[in-house]
C-alpha cells in the first residue's frame, strides 16, 4: 500500500486532501460548537447542535487520523525526528485531554465560564496542532 503512495504521483497529494478534508470538519464543527457555548444563536439548543457537531467533528477528526497514520508510515523515522511532528503529536494529546476534561465535567450541560476557557483552549491547541502540521515539511 505505501510503495503505491510512491509509485503514483497524484497518491500523496490526494492523501494530503483527506487529511485537510478532515481538520475541516473537526475544526469547523468544533468553531461551531464554540460560538454556540459562548452564547451566540442561543436560540438554538445545546444537545442537538452538540450531537451534530461532534458527530461531524469526529468523522473528521478520524478522517485526518487514518490518512494521518497512513503518511506517518511513509517515513516514520523522518517523522519521529521532526520537531515540528513531535511538537504536533504532543499538542494532539493535550487536545485530547481537553476534550475529555471538558466533556467529564458536564461543560454542554453548565456552559459557565470554564465551559468557555475549555473551548477557548480546545480551539487554540487545534489550530496549533494545524501550526504544527504545515511546519513538519520547513522544520
Amino acid at each position: 500500500m505505501f510503495a503505491a503512495l510512491a509509485s503514483h504521483p497524484w497518491a500523496y497529494p490526494m492523501l494530503e486532501v483527506v487529511h485537510i478534508v478532515g481538520i475541516a470538519l473537526l475544526l469547523g464543527n468544533l468553531v461551531l460548537l464554540e460560538l454556540r457555548v459562548w452564547g451566540w444563536a442561543s436560540q438554538v439548543p445545546v444537545a442537538p447542535l452538540a450531537r451534530l457537531s461532534l458527530t461531524l467533528a469526529l468523522a473528521g477528526f478520524g478522517l485526518a487520523a487514518v490518512s494521518g497514520l497512513v503518511m506517518f508510515a511513509t517515513a516514520p523515522m523522518e517523522l519521529l525526528a521532526n520537531r515540528a511532528f513531535t511538537v504536533k503529536m504532543f499538542l494532539l494529546m493535550l487536545a485530547g485531554c481537553n476534550a475529555a476534561f471538558f466533556h467529564a465535567r458536564g461543560s454542554l450541560v453548565r456552559l459557565d465560564g470554564v465551559a468557555r476557557g475549555l473551548m477557548l483552549v480546545s480551539t487554540a491547541l487545534w489550530l496549533l496542532v494545524i501550526t504544527c502540521g504545515r511546519w513538519i515539511g520547513y522544520w
